[in-house]
């Protein structure tokens, strides 16, 4: 059987992980080894980075608001058992959205939590 010397397949491997770790520090940029190295770590941390930003969005989301509803005068908890107490199926993003650029909407919403929560 003939003997593979595997010349561009590896030549285009190795191009491929020395692209991905073009502007890395020193010698993980360069040599090939050092490269990889660094390339599988930082492809480790973006997958964990994608999962950990989804994390971070809904936390800030959640501030916004609960700062928003301080100032309608109920606390986050309530809110988010009124609304679904009252059949208002928005979702976190978009109530963050709301408390940020349409106060008086919002206060609408939080007014009908706490009629809802009246009720039950």
């Amino acid at each position: 059987m003939p003997r593979v010397k595997r010349g561009t397949k590896r030549r285009a491997s190795r191009k491929k992980t020395l692209d991905l770790a073009s502007g890395y520090f020193l010698t993980k940029s360069k040599l090939y080894r050092a490269a990889q190295e660094a390339v599988e770590r930082g492809l480790k941390f973006a997958y964990s980075g994608r999962k950990q930003k989804k994390r971070d969005y809904r936390s800030l989301w959640i501030v916004r608001i609960s700062a928003a509803c301080k100032a309608a005068g109920i606390s986050y908890s309530k809110f988010i058992h009124g609304l679904k107490a009252a059949g208002i199926g928005l979702d976190r993003k978009v109530l963050a959205e709301v408390a940020m650029q349409d106060e008086p909407g919002f206060r609408q919403l939080a007014e009908k939590a706490k009629a809802a929560l009246a009720k039950a």
